[in-house]
């Protein structure tokens, strides 16, 4: 079975216990105005283009004429012959079996640290028959197996997932649905209901919010109470993935929000109980 990624990360630390292989998914049916990875939601290709790297030397217009224009398809040529790394193409076909070997190769790791294999995006449960089957080939093989989600699909796509997970990472963002409306451009219905559904099931659950100051962060106590009794943790907001928007050519519209201090975290986390992590989101 084939599905389409954007990226495999070895050696996180932050998506789950211990060290882990975060396998990042293609496509997401959110759009938050804070997220990092842009490049993750379409489902198709796209090029990312780093102007900085440019030295205009002329070899991409040379082999494609779409290179610069609104038609280009993402086909790869101009990347194969830009020698400044200035382009690069998000997205791959990969069969199931080849994603998960890519895991099972750090499985010493995993052991010693009490780490594993955690599915990312985007958004996986999007393409819930591929998350699925590489998550049953990691369980196989004695992996620890996690999937961070943002919940925004019909039950069951977490039906065809469970049986093979260690693990479930959900994020909420706002308890009130017209903040959510606003700032993911979707409404949270089905977010909370999908939520108070794991919370049923026996999985062993973290909630997770990104703290964005002025957007969601006089929600975080409502969170907070919702996610009750299961673990909770607030995540930084941070900027890295402004440049992103710039090599996609789209504009980023929080160029004006301070991402938040340490202290105002550690100040969240005692007033709700939650866990904090300032590496960010």
């Amino acid at each position: 079975m084939n599905g389409h990624i954007f990226d495999i990360q070895r050696f996180s630390i932050y998506d789950g216990p211990g060290i882990r292989t975060n396998i990042f998914f293609k496509g997401c049916n959110l759009r938050c105005l804070w997220c990092h990875n842009p490049e993750s939601q379409g489902m198709e290709n796209e090029l990312l283009f780093n102007k900085e790297k440019c030295v205009g030397c002329g070899k991409c217009n040379e082999i494609c004429n779409k290179t610069f224009t609104d038609n280009c398809i993402a086909c790869g040529k101009c990347v194969e012959v830009c020698f400044h790394d200035a382009r690069r193409i998000s997205g791959e076909i990969i069969s199931a079996e080849d994603a998960a070997k890519t895991a099972i190769r750090d499985k010493a790791f995993y052991e010693t640290s009490g780490g594993g294999v955690t599915l990312s995006g985007g958004e996986p449960l999007l393409q819930a028959d591929f998350a699925a089957e590489i998550l049953k080939i990691c369980k196989e093989n004695g992996i620890h197996t996690a999937i961070e989600t943002a919940a925004n699909v019909p039950w069951g796509s977490f039906e065809k997932v469970l049986p093979y997970l260690d693990m479930v990472l959900c994020d909420i963002k706002c308890i009130d649905e017209e903040k959510h409306k606003k700032f993911t451009g979707v409404s949270n219905k089905t977010i909370l209901e999908n939520a108070e559904k794991l919370k049923k099931s026996g999985m062993d659950i973290l909630f997770r919010t990104p703290v964005i100051p002025t957007l969601n962060d006089d929600e975080i106590e409502k969170i907070a109470v919702f996610c009750k009794p299961f673990r909770y943790e607030i995540l930084a907001y941070h900027e890295t993935g402004c440049g992103k928007y710039k090599s996609l050519g789209r504009e980023y519209k929080l160029a004006d929000i301070t991402p938040p201090s340490r202290e105002y975290m550690e100040s969240l986390a005692n007033k709700t109980g939650a866990e904090y992590n300032f590496t960010g989101v």
